[in-house]
């Protein structure tokens, strides 16, 4: 338990001290607004180019691991969206927002660390693989379903177009193919600019963090107690159970692989879905109560899934 509880602790006080900061301190009701404005358009899109720019190419594309990846994120996404529509009846766009929180993994800030301290250096790169997965690929395909219930008014060509410019413009997305463009030139980083984007990068996650804090001041985390309960078992518990089925069943990773990406996707809900939501306004409440919980529940079950697979 002591590895999860080392990266885990961590998350849940930089939420706290935000909540607290908010609550009792010196900021004010528009310092969520600056703060997940600076993760969105500065922070994170520093931390997604530097991990795409470099990570070898041939690793970022390693099919039968981002295979087993994407089928627990998948399978779980239809799963959640089906309930959803069915359960707790909401806008698309929301439901694809609330599908985020169960399949998105805190692969960055909790995966590394974990990873590293199960595997030690092996651990590190199938972490980074799947950071830039979720923070590339999956970004852009959930701003795509969000975009397309948004503009869903508009005519057809007007919608396409306007999806397009939406996710060419969106600073993550871009960050994300400069990335890759600076990594096909097989060229390192020249060091100014890797220091520059480190240093922004490494206040991604933190500031995303305290910007939930700020928000959850004044607002109940037990509304929405059974929808959010149900989202957070998804994540913790049914996500990682079809990653396991699939990387040690029918693609037979090897032994690193298989329990890296099971490992990765037992984690909890990344406060990018946070970031995402607060930028359209759209599902905030629930997706932070999920991140929540799921970060402190992920003590117990990380720890769990860490001796099922006899590790550490």
């Amino acid at each position: 338990m002591e590895p999860v509880l080392d990266v885990g602790l961590p998350v849940f006080a930089i939420l706290a001290i935000g909540w607290v900061a908010g609550r009792f301190g010196p900021f004010g009701a528009n310092a969520t607004n600056v703060l997940n404005d600076f993760v969105y358009w500065i922070a994170f899109p520093a931390l997604i180019f530097r991990a795409m720019a470099t990570a070898p190419l041939s690793a970022t594309l390693d099919v039968p691991f981002l295979a087993a990846y994407s089928a627990g994120v998948f399978g779980t996404f239809v799963v959640a969206f089906v309930v959803g529509l069915i359960a707790f009846p909401n806008r698309p766009a929301a439901l694809c927002l609330q599908a985020m929180a169960v399949v998105f993994a805190n692969t960055g800030y909790m995966g590394v660390p974990l990873l590293m301290s199960a595997f030690g250096d092996p651990g590190v790169l199938p972490a980074l693989v799947l950071t830039v997965y979720n923070a590339a690929f999956l970004v852009a395909v959930f701003v795509i379903l969000i975009e397309l219930d948004l503009r869903s008014e508009e005519p057809p060509l007007r919608v396409l177009a306007g999806v397009a410019r939406a996710v060419a413009l969106n600073p993550l997305v871009l960050a994300a193919l400069a990335g890759v463009a600076w990594a096909a030139t097989a060229e390192p980083l020249p060091t100014p600019i890797d220091n520059f984007c480190a240093i922004l990068g490494a206040a991604a996650a933190p500031a995303a963090l305290v910007a939930m804090g700020l928000f959850l001041v004044g607002k109940p985390i037990r509304a929405g107690l059974r929808e959010v309960a149900w989202l957070v078992s998804l994540k913790l518990l049914l996500q990682p159970a079809i990653t396991a089925w699939i990387a040690f069943g029918p693609l037979a990773l090897g032994t690193l692989q298989a329990n890296a990406t099971v490992l990765s996707a037992a984690l909890p809900t990344g406060s990018l879905v946070f970031v995402l939501a607060y930028r359209y306004r759209l599902y905030v409440e629930r997706v932070t109560a999920t991140i929540l919980i799921s970060t402190v529940l992920s003590v117990v079950t990380v720890s769990a899934l860490l001796l099922m697979l006899d590790i550490g």
